[in-house]
């Protein structure tokens, strides 16, 4: 029987069809290994060798490997020997020794080799191979530090059995449809000027990273700890609201009812009398949080008491209370000449509450900002609990929205076609320097030069932008490593011309 692989023949050393043993090099390449092993006097002629093949093991590979094992029974001994950067030495090692768990990765069933963080499909397991299969992890000898110990080794294996099990032609596992995508789900930010954009960026973030939580309402996605920030916040386009199922009148009224202070006698709490009308001075008076503000900060205008508690605490959290605000927070701080305003929520519904919140929150911020004689600023969001119902229409209408969404950097989603859009970092003006051998990138702002990186290749330049944080747009940071890339190639071919470089603008 001879070697056939059924994955990745191309990435393969064969070298005796007919041969027995396997060699897996895990980062090492084949190439390398298989030199080693002749200069070792390891026997590596294509009529006589033991070793059938050679072949990485990077770690994502172990599905396909497994399968090439099966369907090529007469390999009854694989060799680990080569530089492990990953842990797939110990997950390959740990799937015979240990086998496989039931687990479940990113909402999905699957199984995880024991011991390991690694997943697989559970399409191969131990079992399957029946014991014919010898793994020899090499490393782990003394003597295969040597010459001599790498020739002994191969030279005192046993002879080869007989070969009894048929092949095994496993189809690889489709890739799972997970229930999330994999990210930091504490920590995920949205910077959008318009409030309906914001609101479609953040309903994509739930629908693609959110977890599934049980609440006692009901099953929920969610994220913890969102920030969303509108550095320019202006009200959108009412054709563009009533395209997205939100009435103008209604968000209108809204603004005007958050400022009230009265509390009907039928509700447990409203914002504007948690702000305006619920809390009382030392003597015992009603605050007016909102005007106390405005005139702490017509006093001092740098002043960073601008903060608004709504959360009662000794109220809220008396066992038996009923109403408890989402809104618990509100900070005021003048920035760059305006009045931000930052508010906290203890949770949020993302596809009802926020936009119409936000519509609000610029209500209360030209309120305190003309109290205070001051030109209104950013509207930041700090929400610990963003949530979004899975079930019903609600989720259709989700999808749909996050759908029409504009990415970051994309002015035309149907196309992806991107409109230029400064990075608040800076841009950079790539050049390159052939007498020095060395690319340059000069970091910008408003025309101003900041700071230069210099390397001889794109690596080192990317090294220190990542070390300093210099880009925070992700299509910037494509655009410049593809700019970094190509400028390192015309480097390259300038060397031996001796030519200069001229610069290229990267936004």
């Amino acid at each position: 029987m001879d070697f056939q692989p059924l994955h990745h023949a191309d990435r393969l050393e064969r070298i005796n069809p007919l041969g027995d043993v396997g060699v897996a090099t895990l980062w090492t390449p084949p190439a390398v290994v298989r030199s080693r092993l002749e200069q070792a006097g390891v026997d590596c002629f294509p009529e006589t060798s033991r070793i059938a093949v050679l072949g990485t093991l990077y770690g994502n590979g172990l599905p396909e490997l497994l399968r090439n094992l099966l369907y090529n029974p007469q390999i009854s001994t694989l060799v680990i020997h080569g530089k492990d950067l990953s842990g797939s030495r110990r997950e390959l090692t740990q799937f015979f020794a240990a086998g496989l768990e039931e687990t479940i990765f990113l909402g999905v069933p699957m199984f995880r080799i024991v011991g390991t963080t690694r997943t697989l499909d559970g399409g191969v397991t131990p079992t399957m191979f029946g014991g014919g299969l010898r793994l020899i992890d090499l490393d782990e000898d003394p003597r295969s530090k040597t010459p001599e110990g790498l020739r002994f080794f191969f030279a005192q294996l046993p002879p080869p059995p007989p070969v009894q099990a048929p092949r095994l032609a496993i189809p690889l596992a489709p890739i799972p449809e997970t229930a999330w995508f994999p990210s930091e789900p504490r920590d995920h930010g949205v910077l959008r000027d318009s409030p309906l954009e914001a609101w479609k960026e953040l309903l994509f973030r739930l629908l693609r990273f959110g977890r599934p939580v049980a609440l006692k309402k009901g099953a929920r996605v969610e994220l913890l700890n969102v920030h969303i920030t509108l550095p320019h916040p202006r009200e959108d386009a009412p054709e563009a609201l009533e395209a997205n199922g939100f009435s103008v009148a209604r968000l209108r009224g809204y603004q005007e009812e958050i400022l009230r202070a009265e509390l009907p006698p039928e509700q447990f709490y409203t914002y504007g009398h948690r702000m305006r009308g619920h809390f009382r001075t030392p003597d015992g008076g009603v605050l007016d949080g909102l005007s106390a503000i405005s005139e702490r900060l017509r006093e001092d205008p740098e002043s960073r008491h601008g903060y608004l508690a709504l959360w009662d605490t000794g109220r809220d959290l008396a066992p038996g209370s009923q109403g408890h605000p989402c809104l618990v927070s509100l900070y005021f701080r003048r920035f760059e000449e305006r009045l931000d305003l930052t508010a906290t929520f203890r949770t949020h519904n993302a596809l009802d509450g926020w936009l119409r919140n936000v519509y609000g929150l610029m209500a209360i911020q030209r309120l305190v900002a003309g109290g205070a004689g001051m030109v209104p600023g950013a509207v930041s969001t700090f929400s610990h609990s963003m949530t979004l119902d899975p079930q019903g229409l609600g989720l259709e209408r989700a999808k749909a929205v996050a759908a029409s969404r504009r990415p970051d950097g994309v002015d035309h989603p149907e196309t992806g076609r991107r409109t230029f859009r400064p990075d608040p970092r800076g841009h950079f003006v790539l050049t390159i320097d052939p007498e020095a051998g060395e690319l340059a990138a000069q970091l910008m702002h408003d025309g101003q030069p900041l700071t230069t990186y210099r390397g001889r290749s794109a690596e080192e330049v990317e090294k220190q932008l990542v070390r300093d944080e210099a880009v925070s747009d992700i299509a910037h940071a494509l655009y410049l490593g593809r700019e970094l890339a190509r400028q390192e190639a015309l480097l390259k071919k300038r060397r031996a011309e001796g030519g200069g470089g001229s610069p290229v603008p990267s936004p």
